[in-house]
């Protein structure tokens, strides 16, 4: 299930950045971010470090799952 990361939305657009502006600081692209911001793919780890640093928090904070709870019906 794809779950919005709204904390990569919120930090980023907290620091005035747009996600082309991110992902030049990256050095990768604008859907790169896209994907990251929609629930589509996270990054490596290594690019998660850099995510945290320019946006001046904890990689734990920004890509931490979501913890859901699910009932069934048994």
């Amino acid at each position: 299930m794809r779950v919005k990361n709204i904390k990569l939305v919120k930090a980023r657009k907290d620091k005035g950045l747009t996600q082309e502006n991110l992902a030049d600081k990256l050095n990768v692209k604008k859907s790169t971010i896209s994907n990251w911001e929609n629930g589509y793919s996270s990054p490596q780890v290594a690019q998660a470090i850099k995510v945290a640093m320019l946006l001046n928090t904890e990689v734990s904070f920004l890509f931490s799952s979501e913890v859901q709870d699910f009932h069934t019906d048994e």
